[in-house]
């Protein structure tokens, strides 16, 4: 497992991102299909797979997703489906204080993607043993408000879910 820390080249935030941005960018082309990429808040554990690949950034969380976001919209090759943990939805303001802005503005730069909720040991798992077959990029930010990682599995962008239903129907009806 490699980890690695993003430098910070110049003092402003925009500068920061746009690196993150280039660094996303130049992963991207090697990923596909079953690949991830997970924007991870500060407590996110370090993951032993050897397919995880750990970086650290100094940008927001919600300002990572934003980036990773921007940059997978610009591939033709994979499209995200975005996962976030169920806890999120009954995290407290009086317990977490920030996670109502915080959700709001999660919805702002998701802009309406749908996103599948499942609960975040189960999301863990699943990328623990993703890890030891394909690679998961996984960005670490500085943010501290519980469940709040948004983890996007890669899928196919040129090929979509209902093709690939038919295609395997097909299959079934003339192997019969």
């Amino acid at each position: 497992m490699k980890i690695y820390v993003l430098p910070l080249l110049l003092m402003t935030a925009v500068a920061h991102a746009s690196d993150l941005e280039r660094e996303v960018a130049r992963r991207l082309p090697a990923l596909g299909h079953r690949n991830w990429i997970v924007i991870a808040d500060a407590a996110y554990p370090l993951q032993t797979s050897p397919g995880i690949e750990t970086i650290t950034v100094k940008d927001s969380q919600v300002e990572a997703v934003r980036q990773v976001l921007i940059a997978l919209s610009k591939t033709k090759h994979v499209r995200p489906v975005v996962f976030l943990d169920s806890e999120l939805k009954f995290v407290a303001e009086k317990n977490a204080p920030g996670i109502d802005a915080y959700r709001a503005s999660l919805n702002q730069v998701l802009q309406g993607r749908p996103a599948q909720r499942m609960l975040h040991e189960k999301i863990i798992a699943n990328l623990d043993e993703a890890g030891k077959s394909f690679k998961v990029l996984l960005i670490k930010t500085p943010h501290t408000l519980p469940y709040t990682s948004i983890f996007l599995q890669l899928q196919c962008g040129y090929w979509s879910d209902a093709a690939e239903k038919e295609l395997r129907n097909a299959m079934k009806a003339g192997a019969k």
